[in-house]
């Protein structure tokens, strides 16, 4: 079946960094854009970063723009999301997800920025 497992999340200091991986599989990975969302406690879930099935052309949210870098490894059927300069306002859980005619959600991995 469809599975997105997510991985890397930790408790980090303000400035530090964190990369975190997704490991895709029931589905053939080089196809699918896939996307980065993060849901801090008692806020919807949000946007953060975007990828082409070839890995083209990326997109990010303003509030992550500049400090984060999507990429993906289509031979690993993994995504990757670097987070440098981090604050504590990036603290939530960090889910990937695709799009194919429906949406797939991993579980989330947690990322704690203290300050």
């Amino acid at each position: 079946q469809v599975q997105l497992v997510e991985s890397g999340g930790g408790l980090v200091q303000s400035g530090g960094s964190l990369r975190l991986s997704c490991a895709a599989s029931g589905f053939t990975f080089s196809n699918y854009a896939m996307r980065w969302y993060r849901q801090a406690p008692g806020k919807e879930r949000e946007f953060v970063a975007s990828i082409p099935s070839t890995g083209g052309s990326t997109m990010y949210a303003d509030s992550v723009k500049g400090r984060f870098t999507i990429s993906r490894d289509n031979a690993k059927n993994t995504l990757y999301l670097q987070m440098n300069s981090l604050k504590p306002e990036d603290t939530a859980v960090y889910y990937c997800n695709v799009h194919m005619g429906f949406a797939v959600w991993g579980q989330g991995t947690q990322v704690t920025v203290s300050s």
